[in-house]
């Protein structure tokens, strides 16, 4: 269910606050930053600065989406990963499901570095997510107990007149 929505219980997002922190200490990064597909910022960890992360977020997606539309036509289903090098600032882009990880390093660290460890928290991403996942369908599932039993008649018949 890729559209479906996510819910994301407090004690799951402290516990991904902390991997960002790990990914971030381990890889010598400025910042890492967790998004979904769809451009939405779910948790960022490092030195913000003045840098607008819901814009870069955004941005993420629709590369990965761009990106995306080229893999399809090339025979791939999508590319798990994209890179960009700058003079002085460099972005890791890693695809787990439907979470995207962003790392944003400098000349402390290496590409090479990033994607090591980047590759190595993905496993542990794409578990936490694949929980969320069951929990939120769970979530939706009790939501529409309330519900149960009650027939689209019944409904009918509290709007109309008596």
């Amino acid at each position: 269910m890729p559209n479906t929505p996510m819910v994301i219980l407090e004690s799951r997002f402290h516990h991904i606050k902390a991997l960002l922190a790990r990914l971030r200490l381990d890889s010598s990064a400025r910042l890492v930053v967790l998004v979904d597909k769809d451009g939405q910022q779910i948790a960022v960890h490092g030195e913000l600065g003045d840098l607008d992360t819901t814009s870069l977020a955004s941005l993420a997606a629709g590369n990965v989406a761009a990106t995306g539309g080229m893999a399809k036509l090339i025979g791939e289903s999508e590319f798990p990963t994209l890179s960009h090098e700058g003079e002085k600032e460099s972005i890791h882009i890693c695809v787990i499901g439907r979470v995207l990880l962003l790392v944003v390093f400098d000349d402390r660290s290496s590409l090479g570095l990033v994607k090591l460890r980047s590759k190595q928290l993905s496993h542990e991403l794409a578990r936490v997510f694949a929980e969320i996942e069951q929990e939120s369908a769970a979530a939706r599932a009790n939501s529409l107990l309330p519900f149960n039993g009650i027939t689209d008649e019944e409904i009918d018949s509290l709007f109309s007149p008596a």
